[in-house]
Order: C-alpha cells, then sequence, then structure tokens
C-alpha cells in the first residue's frame, strides 16, 4: 500500500517543538554595602549635636522695637557695627529703661518678626517717595522694610536637635533666632553699654543670637569625613547646579533690578551682572550693598547695573560717577535726595564732630539726615569687611569639598558655576548642599 505524503504527511511529521522556558529573572544589583562602624559612630555623634553647640561664642543680636520707624532703624544700623539688626514685637527700649527686673518676672510674647540691614533701607529709599523726599520716608514703620514672606524668621530652642534645625532651613526659614544663656552680671553690663536705640535683645533672663546657614556647613564641615563619598563628587554629578538665577544685563538700569536685589537679600544670593551673551561680568551683592550708605539709593535709581558694581565696589564711588548721579538727580528733579547726596559726597572734616550730631538729628523730624563717621564717604567702605564686585565662581566639575570652602572662605551662601568662556551656567548655594548632607543623614540614620 502507497501512502501518499500530501494525504498523510500531516500524521508522519515531528511534533512542533515545545516553547522554550521563559529566561531567569535578572540578578539585582547587590545592596550597598553598610556604612562602616566608626561612619556609624559619627553620624550618631551628629544626630546627638544640639542648636546650642552651634551658638558658642555667638555675640548677642540687637533689637529695634516694631513700633520704630525706618529713621530709627537707619540710625542703629549707623550706631551699630553688627551689619543686621532684629525687629521684636516687644519694646526692649521701654523694658530696659523702666525696670530690668520687671522683664525678667513679667510674661507677654515676645517675638522676632525680621531681620534688617542697610540694604532694605537702600531700597525703600530707591522708590520715588523716597528719592523725592527722604525725611519724609524715613517717617514711615519699620513695618514697611520687612518682607512680607510668612516663615523668614523662625525660633529654634537650644535643646533642638542640629537636623530639626536643618529641616527648618530646608522648609524656607532664612533665620533661626536661638536664645542664649548669659549671666545676670553679663546680662546688666550690656544693658548699661548698649544704645537706647540698638540694646542687645535681653528677654527674661536670655539673651539671642542668630543661626545662619554658614554656621551649620560649617559644623558639618568638621565631620566632613563621615559623607563620603559625597564630597569629592562634583557638583554637575550631584545636581547641585541650579539654573534658577537672578540676572540682569550689564547695560539695564539699575532701578529694574531692584526686585531682584530685593529677592537675593531674601533668599541670601546676589544677582548675576551678565553681557548680551550671557558672559558672567560681575555681581550686585547684598553682602556689599550692606556696608553702604543709604545715598546708594540715589546711585540705584540712577545708574547702569554695571555703573552701580563700580559705584559700591570697595574704595568708594568714582568721581566722575559721582558727578553723574547729581546730574540726574536734578534732572528728575530729586531736590531731597540731591541735598542728601551732596552732604554724603562732600569730604568729611571729621568724623567725631558727625558722629556727635546723630541722636540730634533724628530727634527733629525736619533735621537733615547727618553723616555718621562709619557711613561717611570716606569710612562706609572701610569700616567694615566688604567684598568686591567680582563674583565667586567656580567649574561644573569642581567638587563639593572645593566649593564649600571657598564659598565659606568668601563669606557668601552661594558660587557662581561658570564655563571655560565665562559664561554663566547657574549657581550653587548653601541651601542645595544642605539638602544633599540632609539626605545622606536620613540614610545613615
Amino acid at each position: 500500500m502507497v501512502i501518499w505524503p500530501h494525504t498523510f504527511g500531516a500524521y508522519l511529521s515531528p511534533p512542533p517543538p515545545s516553547p522554550p522556558p521563559p529566561p531567569p529573572p535578572p540578578t539585582p544589583p547587590p545592596p550597598p554595602p553598610p556604612p562602616s562602624k566608626d561612619r556609624i559612630c559619627m553620624a550618631a555623634g551628629l544626630f546627638s549635636h544640639r542648636v546650642s553647640d552651634l551658638c558658642l561664642g555667638k555675640p548677642a543680636l540687637r533689637s529695634l522695637s516694631v513700633v520704630a520707624t525706618v529713621g530709627d532703624a537707619l540710625f542703629a544700623l549707623r550706631s551699630s557695627e553688627d551689619s543686621f539688626l532684629s525687629v521684636w514685637s516687644c519694646d526692649h527700649r521701654s523694658n530696659a529703661a523702666v525696670a530690668p527686673h520687671e522683664e525678667e518676672e513679667g510674661g507677654g510674647e515676645c517675638r522676632c518678626v525680621g531681620k534688617l540691614c542697610m540694604v532694605d533701607v537702600i531700597c525703600y529709599l530707591s522708590s520715588e517717595d523716597g528719592l523725592s523726599s527722604p525725611l519724609e520716608a524715613l517717617k514711615a514703620p519699620v513695618s514697611a522694610l520687612l518682607p512680607k514672606i510668612p516663615g523668614q524668621v523662625v525660633h529654634v530652642e537650644p535643646s533642638s536637635r542640629l537636623v530639626e534645625a536643618i529641616d527648618l532651613i530646608l522648609q524656607g526659614a532664612q533665620n533661626l533666632v536661638v536664645p542664649i544663656q548669659t549671666r545676670s552680671a553679663r546680662r546688666k553690663q550690656h544693658q548699661k553699654l548698649s544704645s537706647l536705640t540698638s540694646p542687645v535683645t535681653v528677654h527674661k533672663g536670655q539673651e539671642f543670637c542668630w543661626l545662619t546657614q554658614e554656621d551649620v556647613i560649617r559644623f558639618l564641615l568638621n565631620s566632613i569625613g563621615m559623607f563620603s563619598p559625597i564630597p569629592a563628587l562634583t557638583i554637575d554629578t550631584l545636581r547641585l547646579i541650579s539654573t534658577d538665577v537672578l540676572a540682569v544685563d550689564y547695560h539695564s538700569p539699575a532701578s529694574a533690578a531692584l526686585e531682584a536685589i530685593s529677592r537675593s537679600h531674601i533668599e541670601q544670593t546676589s544677582v548675576a551682572v551678565v553681557d548680551g551673551e550671557g558672559i558672567l561680568i560681575g555681581e550686585i551683592s547684598p553682602s556689599t550693598l550692606a556696608c553702604c550708605d543709604e545715598t546708594v539709593a540715589a546711585a540705584v535709581a540712577t545708574l547702569s547695573c554695571g555703573d552701580l558694581m563700580a559705584y559700591i565696589d570697595c574704595g568708594g564711588p568714582p568721581e566722575d560717577l559721582v558727578r553723574v548721579v547729581k546730574e540726574r538727580l536734578k534732572e528728575r528733579n530729586c531736590k531731597g535726595m540731591l541735598e542728601e547726596f551732596a552732604i554724603s559726597s562732600a569730604p568729611s572734616n571729621s568724623s567725631s564732630m558727625s558722629s556727635s550730631s546723630d541722636e540730634e538729628s533724628f530727634s527733629s523730624p525736619n533735621a537733615k539726615l547727618a553723616r555718621s563717621g562709619k557711613y561717611s564717604r570716606s569710612h562706609s567702605y572701610s569700616a567694615r569687611m566688604v567684598r568686591r564686585s567680582e563674583a565667586i565662581v567656580c567649574h561644573p566639575k569642581s567638587s563639593l569639598m572645593a566649593v564649600m570652602i571657598q564659598a565659606i572662605a568668601h563669606r557668601v551662601n552661594y558660587v557662581w558655576v561658570i564655563e571655560d568662556d565665562c559664561s554663566l551656567v547657574g549657581i550653587v548655594t548653601f541651601s542645595s548642599m544642605l539638602e544633599v548632607f540632609r539626605e545622606h543623614l536620613e540614610n545613615l540614620q
């Protein structure tokens, strides 16, 4: 019998092969090695640190009542060697003048509601009202200088943990106020030496100090080995470079940069000055403005951003720019600021004579703004530590450790990031560094 293949071939062919078995699941990557015993001990030690550990030796902050005026704040800034003043909801001047012991026994809420420096006064006087009548502007309440952003100033107990303070900073707090314990004898001595306009803040036997981002970064630098290998990585690898920068054109009016200056002051950064191609030329730094006098408001209102950099640079403003400011104030008919600017730019014959008249000048609403020795044109750029308008820069491939040391050495909270051709890439801030360190601490915990 013949079997035709086309009829019975299906029965004669071999069965189809079975599907191959599924591949084994991929082997998961090995877990990272556990932190060494030494690093765990260091982390435990860091977690045990309290806020008070960072306040040892810090000077007590000086206060101003919220019921004071802008003129009071200006006089207090002139009279104090501190660049900043704290604004409080209670009036320590009246407490100290009546009976210091009543403050210890009395109750009531005593809260710091703001932090001021000369930058706030300059930005305030740069408005049209401030330029036309600076004396009238000084009569406004000091609350006009405070930013309308909640949560900028936060009270922290000395017993709070360091990581809690870091969390507050990462949540947006720019200034932490910490009580510091002082002896009664020392407190009485401070009350005798302090002026009526800017006394050391004492409430219920305690003084207060600022705790800043720089304080925390400096403290972490002492335990930098615990964060290895993070400090050796580049800021580009760690994604620390923020492109959300405040930048203005070199030739643009400085008055157009007022909003950026105010924001950089609040955020503790700076304003980059660039050319048309994005090349970083310099910066308008609130740290530099804080060491100038209030008549810089006239320069902000009349000069370009590039000229303003030269005007506020250490060593004093060039004579040609002083003449330019005077001429433009005349053109704008700003008689009030022009008169004050003329007094400020005049040579100072005797700083002691001008200093002695400060209190009298503010006792009368119609009195002229006397130039104190510290803020007169010949002294205002040398009395305190000031920085030039040259920007502090790094490269995207710079290590985190190098950038940290660079910022601390120049007493700034940020470093600009540029390419080899000086084009602006972004900015690295203490806040972004703290975010990386906090995440690492969380992993160790």
